[in-house]
């Protein structure tokens, strides 16, 4: 398709999402590494999250379920859309993609599909990239997905991290309209690789930095120095939600919803007190289902879309951070 010198609007036609249904308590995680129900929900605001059965599901099957429900929505099939990104860092293959396998699943081809690798990111990254390439007039219809299998790359003997993750997909259909109002009203992405280091999951030895090199986990699985996460995540989070705000006008009383990622309740409440927003306009659903990397603010939309809290009167922001270090936000109007 060739850009048009004409601006489009672009309006979010439907959403869907996709959680395991097998739910890994904090008591049968206690069973598994050293730790209690009462010390994860007091560092972490965690009672459960969904864990997919490696052997029939993960992030391919989740992301075909999440994208198949978001079309479902909108009243479109596979064969409507002209590109596929999934955002993940758990694809099952290096080559092919997640999306390739996705619109074949689907019956999207020829649509162009990639994934994208921003790990939490990843939705919110997704989606900035997504309304741009319709507003410029290169693609029509986009779907969007986020999906994660966090569990396949987990070490449960390790605390840090088995606590925090849990396995979803949230996706969206974003479509050109006549009316360039609709949309994308201001966005954000960034990240600053020197902080690499502190959330990486390297595939070989030589991947590991020296400091590193007596860590237990095995190659292939999520390490994290928790710390430095959260004392990134604590002061960025609130930077690029302010950052959102002010650029686009938007005050705690005119915002509709600001869809953060599921990281850390901590994280979240600690942000949400500082910008003055109540309780009722920051989603969380961390409690019931974990922290699942790219897959938790597309899940968190999707929730809030079918519960009709979406308003056409009030702008919402979404907002993420991840290993890179990256963050991202997106203000949107529909």
């Amino acid at each position: 398709m060739n850009a048009s010198a004409e601006p489009f609007g672009v309006r979010i036609r439907g959403t869907g999402s996709c959680v395991p249904a097998r739910v890994l308590t904090n008591e049968a995680l206690s069973k598994m590494v050293d730790t209690s129900d009462e010390w994860i929900v007091q560092r972490t605001g965690i009672h459960e999250r969904r864990i997919c059965d490696l052997s029939t599901e993960g992030t391919f099957t989740m992301a075909c379920e999440a994208l198949k429900n978001a079309l479902d929505a909108a009243g479109m099939q596979g064969s409507d859309l002209d590109l596929i990104i999934v955002g993940t860092v758990t694809a099952e293959m290096t080559c092919p993609s997640v999306a390739a396998r996705v619109g074949a699943a689907l019956g999207a081809v020829p649509a162009a599909a990639f994934d994208l690798s921003a790990a939490c990111s990843g939705f919110v990254y997704g989606m900035n990239l997504a309304q741009a390439l319709i507003r410029s007039g290169q693609f029509k219809t986009i779907g969007v997905v986020g999906s994660e299998a966090m569990s396949s790359i987990v070490d449960y003997s390790d605390r840090t991290v088995s606590i925090l993750f849990g396995d979803a997909a949230g996706a969206a259909v974003l479509s050109r309209d006549p009316d360039p109002r609709i949309g994308c009203l201001y966005s954000t992405m960034g990240a600053d690789g020197r902080g690499w280091e502190s959330l990486y999951i390297p595939r070989h030895a030589g991947d590991v930095p020296e400091h590193d090199r007596n860590n237990p986990i095995a190659m292939g699985h999520l390490r994290m120095n928790g710390k430095e996460v959260f004392r990134f995540a604590v002061t960025k989070f609130r930077e690029v939600i302010e950052d959102a705000m002010s650029k686009t006008g938007l005050t705690a009383e005119s915002v509709g919803q600001v869809i953060c990622h599921q990281s850390n309740i901590r994280i979240i409440e600690s942000a949400r007190e500082k910008l003055g927003l109540p309780s009722e306009k920051v989603y969380i659903n961390i409690d019931r289902f974990g922290n699942s990397s790219a897959g938790s603010v597309g899940l968190c939309l999707d929730q809030l879309w079918r519960a009709g809290k979406i308003e056409k009167e009030r702008p919402f922001v979404m907002v993420a951070f991840g290993g890179g270090l990256t963050w991202a936000s997106g203000v949107w109007r529909i």
